[in-house]
């Protein structure tokens, strides 16, 4: 997939940027009462479907199993409908895919959470892994050949909400209870780690700041973030909205927070006839199709004002997602690795959520290596699987604090 070609060729950054830099410029005005989000349609696969009565079933609360051929030969694959919760504090059902080594009575589990970057519910993990496309399939596999269960939810919930991070770390939250809670999957009493890159870290970090009043009964031993954008705000007023490639992504973005954030993320009232076509080409598209629809876009292209001014309603939604804001810190161990050159998240905005997470008490060990946004992954894998293994080996953490 492109995705993955870009990311190999170290332009990852310019992703990132494009997102980040359009979610801010265009959508973050006050929202009108009559602005309607630009709303994906309902997933074909009855799987997905919402059940009557969710609301009274409890966060983590298995709604539906089903039983998949594995992609990865030696192990068995579920897909499982859990009850987790919005941003708005509504009832939903959300969705993660559970990977078994065959035999053994029990498992540790990786919590793995990709970056995934659409609208569409057909680009979320859960059909994606099943067809081959998942950017880090081959990472999931290095996880089960150590006979580690591999949790891979659809963090971006039920509306495709690209961008908002903290909706993602509560459906982290949630998908873990869900798989423990169920003794097919033999890691009920397991150790339990989690990790992600870019905007998987997004959703990873934010699980770990939430644990501790979301889910404390959770046994999570280690987390593993890699080229995590703390600081929202900080990185969308840090860049320009010249025409870019890759403008469609930013584009993307905007539409998912004004789908988890309807009443402070204002796009479809500001959009032009061009904006609004872009919109419903993509309301449902997957990142190859995102890409090439808004390619060399720019701002002024698709809202009726060439600029559009921030609002604080706007800018409290980008550091709601904002992990570097959160006051409070995981308490389990934590690495954080992070690209030299990564132009999207500085190092000392990564640095400053470690000091920030190291006064609190947690033990954090931040690693720079060399590389930018997009090939530090490369060299940040073998770094954080080794470290997640000495997690759940019991080994005392280490610590740069």
């Amino acid at each position: 997939m492109r995705v993955h070609t870009l990311f190999r060729r170290g332009l990852g950054v310019k992703v990132a940027a494009a997102v980040f830099a359009t979610a801010a410029a265009i959508g973050f005005t006050a929202a009108p009462a009559s602005a309607a989000p630009f709303m994906p349609a309902t997933d074909s696969d009855p799987f997905y479907a919402e059940p009557a009565g969710i609301e009274g079933v409890a966060n983590g609360d298995v709604l539906r199993v089903q039983s998949l051929p594995s992609p990865f030969p030696g192990s068995s694959a579920q897909k499982v409908l859990f009850r987790s919760t919005n941003s708005q504090g509504e009832p939903i059902a959300a969705v993660t895919t559970v990977i078994v080594p065959d035999g053994g009575a029990r498992h540790d589990l990786l919590s793995y959470q990709p970056f995934t970057n659409s609208l569409g519910p057909q680009c979320a993990p859960s059909h994606q892994i099943f067809r081959g496309g998942l950017q880090e399939q081959q990472l999931i596999g290095l996880a089960l050949a150590r006979g580690v269960a591999v949790n891979i939810p659809d963090h971006l919930g039920p509306t495709s909400a690209y961008g908002a991070a903290r909706l993602g770390g509560t459906i982290t939250l949630d998908s873990i209870r869900a798989v423990q809670s169920s003794p097919g999957f033999r890691v009920g009493d397991s150790r339990t780690v989690l990790a992600g890159y870019s905007g998987g870290a997004m959703a990873t970090a934010y699980a770990g700041v939430l644990a501790p009043t979301y889910a404390p009964e959770l046994d999570l031993v280690g987390l593993s973030a890699g080229g995590t954008p703390v600081n929202l705000e900080a990185i969308a007023r840090t860049l320009g909205v010249a025409p870019n490639p890759l403008f469609g992504l930013g584009f993307a973005a905007s539409l998912g927070l004004e789908r988890e954030y309807p009443n402070e993320v204002s796009l479809s009232e500001q959009l032009n006839d061009r904006g609004a076509a872009l919109a419903n080409q993509i309301r449902n598209a997957c990142t190859d199709q995102i890409v090439d629809a808004g390619a060399n876009m720019k701002i002024a292209d698709v809202v009726n004002s060439g600029t559009l001014a921030n609002t604080q309603a706007g800018v409290d939604a980008l550091n709601r997602n904002s992990v570097q804001m959160f006051p409070g810190a995981p308490r389990m161990p934590v690495l954080l690795y992070q690209g030299a050159d990564d132009q999207l998240t500085p190092t000392s905005r990564v640095l400053a959520t470690a000091a920030h997470w190291c006064r609190q008490g947690t033990r954090v060990q931040t690693v720079i290596v060399p590389g930018d946004h997009g090939s530090t992954i490369a060299s940040g894998v073998p770094i954080a699987l080794s470290y997640l293994n000495d997690r759940v080996a019991g080994a005392p953490a280490p610590s740069t604090c």
